[in-house]
Order: structure tokens, then sequence, then C-alpha cells
């Protein structure tokens, strides 16, 4: 008995301002691409069910052009695989906010796709002896979740759900999507099933035995380079979707070709470099990108430069790497402040990332907002917008 397992599709993301000559978002045909890459494996690999682990869409009010890619892929694999049944949860992207708001797939149902938007459900397949209790983000948002465990109902008992299991994702919340509901892991029974497939984080990951995040297909998260270092230190090589064989538990990868590369460039430490100097050795580590940068996802980080450094910079060469990437990103980061202490030291003014997480660690905030998060992620925005102050 096989599985597909796959999740965090994010179909319609888009990102930076290339267009496609039909007038597409780069990044959202990039995402599109990744699907049906997905969908010719599974459709080759011919596994006895798929599972679509949620957030099929990056927003509830996808693009027409999303919904209708979507569909059309659905219907591509309820016709070349007519008796593998097809489940898909909603993740947190995929759910209005207004219990009122209807949810875009329930649409799915029209091809034969078995959907659970915002309540668990077990759907029963007799003819493979399988039974998959279906849990979308939002019931497990609720104060009363579903019992997250098999009913014995069936040889192959398998649980799909999106969501935070806590204590997997990385101390860096950079790196992870907001707004996903955590899960303990006693609380879906590890072991138990014959399968956890779970969504929500981007990375593909092992929970344990028989439970995998299977990652999502391309990088649509706001923050690739911490993927890219989260895949690094996990071992894990590029995006994938994952075969599963129910009978042994065995999780084989099925990698996706990427559209394009997203690369983080070894850091440079400008410290102590007079604007010439660091120029060319920006302009040395752009010249040793394997195959150039020409339409890649870029990033090179570099510490220790002042402002007046900065500026002293060729921009007019910058300015034609941005536009010969698809994305370009010279992060010029200023010298940590040196802070002084002792009797009658003088005082030291705070920088503005100093002055706004001062204020914001003090306003006040709705219930349930995350203070830690939101600190941070205020923080991060004005340090982002001072570097790129200082690049322009």
């Amino acid at each position: 008995m096989k599985l597909a397992h796959l999740a965090d599709l994010h179909l319609g993301f888009r990102q930076y301002h290339r267009q496609t000559p039909a007038g597409i978002n780069q990044r959202e045909a990039d995402t599109a691409m990744a699907f049906r890459q997905a969908v010719d494996g599974i459709i080759a690999a011919r596994p006895d069910v798929v599972i679509v682990a949620g957030d099929l869409f990056h927003s509830v009010r996808p693009t027409n052009a999303a919904i209708v890619f979507a569909f059309q892929q659905f219907q591509r694999l309820h016709a070349a695989l007519p008796d593998a049944p097809v489940v898909l949860i909603a993740g947190n992207h995929d759910t209005p906010r207004s219990a009122e708001t209807g949810n875009i797939l329930r649409l799915f149902e029209e091809v034969g796709v078995h959907v659970a938007s915002n309540e668990a459900r077990r759907f029963v397949f007799p003819e493979l002896e399988l039974s998959v209790l279906a849990v979308p983000h939002e019931a497990l948002a609720q104060a009363e979740r579903p019992l997250l465990r098999p009913d014995g109902s069936a040889r192959y008992e398998v649980l799909v759900a999106h969501g935070e299991v806590d204590g997997v994702f990385p101390s860096d919340r950079s790196t992870v999507e907001y707004g996903g509901a955590v899960v303990q892991p006693d609380e879906f029974g590890l072991g138990e099933w014959s399968y956890v497939a779970f969504g929500h984080y981007h990375v593909r990951t092992e929970l344990g035995p028989r439970a995998w995040y299977a990652g999502a297909l391309e990088y649509v998260s706001s923050n690739p380079w911490g993927e890219l270092r989260d895949e690094a230190e996990k071992g894990v090589e590029g995006k994938a979707w994952l075969l599963i064989d129910l009978d042994s538990g065995r999780a084989t990868p099925q990698p996706i070709i990427p559209a394009r590369r997203v690369l983080d460039l070894p850091r440079l430490d400008g410290t102590a470099l007079a604007a010439e100097e660091l120029q060319a050795a920006i302009v040395a580590r752009v010249a040793a990108v394997d195959g150039g940068i020409t339409d890649r996802v870029i990033r090179l980080v570099v510490t220790g430069v002042p402002r007046h450094v900065a500026r002293q910079l060729d921009h007019a060469v910058i300015r034609g790497w941005k536009a010969e990437a698809l994305h370009f990103h010279l992060d010029l980061r200023p010298p940590s402040p040196t802070r002084s202490t002792g009797v009658g030291a003088p005082g030291r003014r705070q920088t503005l990332p100093e002055l706004v997480e001062s204020y914001l660690g003090q306003r006040a905030l709705p219930a349930g907002v995350d203070r830690e998060a939101f600190v941070r992620e205020g923080v991060d925005l004005v340090a982002s917008a001072e570097r790129e102050l200082a690049e322009d």
C-alpha cells in the first residue's frame, strides 16, 4: 500500500516584481510549476492514496488563475488514478478568519477530492482497508480539539493534520510560518498510526516512526534564507514530496527540480575595509557563483559596514546584479554598537531598533497575540529598512 504525501503548495504565492511574458508573477509561476511536477511524479508512481496536508493556496482569496490551475491538476490526478482517493485539508493560509466566509477548498469536491475544510472528518475507504482522519487547521485551533487517535476500524489508519508540533520547529522563529496551532507529540499518539502526515513546516522533517512533515514544494516563506539554513542543519537536500510504504513505514523523498536556485552566499566581514576593498570583495563573491546569478534568488550578507562606506560602493554595479538576477539582496549590516558601562560613563543613544523593541515590549496587545513574536517582527522590519536605506 503506497501513499503520496505533499503539503504547503501555496499556489498563488507572489514575491519580487518580475513577471512572465503572460503577465504572471514569476514566483507564482515557479510555485505552480512545482505542483505540476509533483502531480507528474505522483501519476508515474501510482500510489493508492494521495494526501495534501494543508495550505494548498497562499491566501483564503486566491486568484482565479491559481484556482483554475489547482482544479486542472486535481482533474489530471483523478483521470490518471481514478481508484486513488485524494484527501485535502485546509491549512492556516486556507482558513478564513470569519466563520461566515466560505472556504474555496470545497470546490474541489466536484472532481472527487475528499475535503476537510473546518472540522475533522474521518474518511473510510473499505476497498483499500484504509481510514484517514483529516484534521484541518481550524479544528486544531479550537479550545476543544478532536481526539487524534486511530479508532481501529481499518487495517491502515492515517492521520493528516496541519499544525506546529511542539519541540520540532527551530528556535529562530523567523524561519517558520506564524499562525499554526501548537500540537503536543503525545496528543496524536505517535507510533499508533500506520502513518502521520503533517503540514505547516516548510522543511522536510521526520517527527518519529511513520510520521513526517513533507515540507513545501518551493521556497514560499518570507524567509527563504532561513529555510536554506534549516535544511542544511537537518541534512535535507532541496524540496520534495514523500512516497510512503504503509506496510514497512519507509518514506522515500521524491525530489522536485526547482525552477531556479535560491542561494545564500557565504558571508563577508566588511570590518575595517575601505569602500574600494569592500567593493572588490563583493564583486569576487558574486563572480564565484557557480553558473552565474542570472534569474536566481540570491542574498549576500556583509557585516561591519559603516553607513559612509556603504554609500561609497558602486551602486550602478549592484543595480546591474539586481536586474540580472530574479532577486539580488545585498544585505549590508552596520557594525554592532559599542556598549560601555561603569560609574560616570556617558550615556549612549539607543538605536532605532532598540527604541522599537522597548516600545513594542510595553504596548498593550490583543488577547492571544504572542508578544515575543510581535516584538521580534517589528524589530526585524525596522532593521531591514535601515539596511535598505544604507544600501541605497
